[in-house]
């Protein structure tokens, strides 16, 4: 009996050590920031963990996620980026620029990927697409704009001038808004524009735009995409069609898009990290591009309330929006 039991306290001893041995094994940690919370940014998350988990990564079984979200302000993205290098994070996702931008202010070693990101080079966070040259690469969110202007052109003919809102603090947004200009000069339509500085000057800036444009384009823009159903609000009743950036934009507000798809290039980032996480040097990894093409989004229920028809050929891309606000 005292042998039997002996057996069983041994057996159990070492059940115990092998726990903790493996509760002590050091995984692979990654941090994601993202810059705030809408549609497009978490769509990019989602696919960033999948393509993980599809490759043999899984959170909590062999790699450790710390997901922290800055909501739109910089100091909460300061106390993020200090956490992940206090932590020594092997890889740290940073979703949108002010959050790669925060990363790259702190460390110089830890590897940065980032995703929602529209030009690299402009946001000082690489040498060049080719090879960046810092500890920081991922996936751009570059978007067809000059196609996106000329659908403006193609759903709205009469229309003469095109208003442009975005953010002026958002280098990327400055990027697509100049490159906006130039198509919509191109077809010899007359450009006009209203920039905010967040959230707060939103209604107004949409407001005054209204009153000075025949359709609104907005880029892909953080601050506009959090705040959609206050644009929605105004357009609604101006009965102003707006093509926005990309398709959450479009469904949260806006009436259409050509763009692509966020969660796609989450995904597309995670293939990236399996190369980072394998020993791959982020430095030297060019910059991507998404690679699974851009689709048409419409919104009928904007359509709807403006009274315009959705053309034939575009119904197949038509949707309801989830809750018109």
């Amino acid at each position: 009996m005292m042998k039997k039991l002996l057996a069983i306290v041994l057996s159990l001893a070492l059940c115990l050590s092998c726990s903790a041995a493996l509760a002590d094994e050091k995984v692979p940690y990654i941090g994601i920031i993202q810059q705030m919370e809408h549609v497009a940014l978490d769509q990019a998350r989602e696919g960033f963990i999948q393509a993980l988990k599809d490759k043999g990564y899984e959170d909590g079984v062999n790699i450790k996620l710390n997901y922290q979200n800055g909501q739109g302000d910089k100091s909460n993205l300061a106390t993020i980026a200090d956490q992940f290098v206090g932590d020594n994070a092997d890889l740290v996702l940073a979703i949108a620029t002010d959050a790669a931008k925060t990363m790259a202010g702190k460390t110089e070693t830890i590897p940065v990927l980032g995703t929602a990101i529209t030009d690299y080079v402009i946001a000082l966070l690489a040498e060049s697409n080719e090879k960046p040259g810092y500890n920081i690469s991922g996936t751009s969110d570059m978007n067809p704009v000059e196609s996106q202007i000329a659908l403006i052109h193609e759903l709205f003919p009469d229309a003469k001038t095109v208003g442009v809102l975005y953010t002026s603090s958002e280098d990327n947004s400055v990027l697509q808004a100049q490159m906006a200009k130039a198509a919509i000069e191109k077809l010899n339509l007359a450009y006009t524009e209203v920039t905010v500085t967040n959230t707060n000057d939103v209604q107004q800036a949409t407001q005054q735009i209204v009153t000075q444009c025949d359709a609104i384009y907005i880029p892909t823009d953080n601050v506009f995409a959090s705040a959609m159903p206050i644009v929605y609000g105004v357009v609604a009743d101006s009965k102003t069609p707006v093509i926005t950036g990309e398709a959450g934009m479009a469904m949260a507000g806006g009436l259409a898009t050509l763009g692509l798809q966020y969660y796609d290039l989450g995904y597309q980032t995670g293939l990236m990290a399996v190369e980072v996480l394998n020993g791959a040097d982020v430095s030297t990894m060019p910059i991507q591009f998404a690679n699974s093409g851009y689709a048409y989004t419409f919104n009928k229920t904007m359509a709807d309330e403006i009274g315009f028809e959705i053309p034939e050929k575009y119904l197949e891309y038509a949707q309801e929006m989830e809750a018109a606000k």
